[in-house]
């Protein structure tokens, strides 16, 4: 995969980070730049450690599957694509909640970053370099969800839906374009 591809793939996988932080700038009466901060480290860190983590977990068994492996990344991205959109046009409102601590951040930042681990897997299905990939999806993810809690608090939540659907949209096509490269299409 190219950075341009990673960058992509950081990019959605932020998406649903993005919209818990606009909707946490949301709850904020004046942003500061220490919260977006904050946010942004809590996503960042757990969108880089969840690809991580699939990767190493794939890595064990990813010989034994290797005639499979991309039609394996491309249902993993399908799903998580299909499963983003769904869950963006069912309209699950989630719960604003002023709340920066630990206790608050961590079952946010890893719910958000549960999809990531499946990217995890799949990039040690098509042989990705993981260090640089994660570092790319782990900052990229910080500026989008610092941006978030900023943009949050002053456009408010309408866009959320929209970047769902974009981000998802995005590792459905990823997914698509792994596997038309395998069957020699492009």
């Amino acid at each position: 995969m190219q950075l341009w591809e990673i960058f992509l793939i950081g990019v959605s996988l932020s998406m649903d980070a993005f919209a818990v932080a606009v909707c946490k700038g949301l709850s904020l009466c004046k942003v500061k730049l220490s919260q977006a901060i904050i946010v942004g480290l809590y996503f960042g860190i757990f969108q880089a450690l969840m690809p991580l983590i699939g990767y190493f977990l794939a890595s064990t068994v990813a010989s034994k599957i290797a005639d499979y492996s991309f039609y394996i990344a491309f249902a993993l991205l399908l799903l998580i694509g299909a499963n983003m959109i769904r869950e963006a046009i069912k309209g699950d409102d989630d719960t604003c909640n002023v709340s920066l601590s630990f206790k608050e951040m961590v079952p946010l930042a890893l719910a958000t970053s549960i999809d990531a681990l499946a990217v995890g897997v799949s990039f040690a299905l098509v042989e990705v370099e993981i260090f640089s990939s994660v570092g790319l999806i782990g900052v990229t993810t910080f500026v989008l969800s610092a941006v978030g809690v900023a943009l949050g608090s002053f456009v408010g939540a309408r866009f959320r839906k929209v970047a769902t659907i974009i981000g998802g949209s995005v590792l459905v096509l990823m997914g698509v374009k792994i596997l038309l490269e395998e069957l020699g299409v492009i």
